[in-house]
């Protein structure tokens, strides 16, 4: 009887721990673009935006008008960033944003 209780607990605590991550807190942080780049298929010219990332998906604000969507993925780097910054090729077409003090970055898959 108590091998059985012991097993129903590790049971329902295995499926608490895969849930865990659905109710993870989306990312919000401000962005300063500082030339026109490209989010995805959207022109995105420079200022002072918010960026929402919710699990792998990028949601590029200003004000509450929505400038861009995206889809990413996480990914861990060695070091920490200094500081918060877009990574963009030589079109302008983002590749990851970097967070200050963060090691891990987001990766735009667009």
């Amino acid at each position: 009887m108590k091998s059985n209780m012991l097993v129903r607990s590790m049971a329902l605590a295995a499926a608490l721990a895969l849930t865990v991550p659905v109710f993870a807190k989306p990312v919000a942080k401000s962005l300063a673009v500082v030339h026109n780049v490209k989010f995805g298929k959207v022109d995105v010219k420079a200022g002072d935006y918010r960026a929402m990332i919710d699990d792998n998906h990028l949601t590029l604000l200003n004000g509450k008008k929505v400038i861009a969507e995206s889809a990413g993925r996480w990914e861990e780097r060695n070091e920490k960033s200094n500081y918060t910054s877009i990574v963009s090729n030589s079109d302008g077409r983002v590749l990851e944003l970097r967070f200050e003090g963060k090691s891990q970055v987001f990766v735009l898959s667009e």
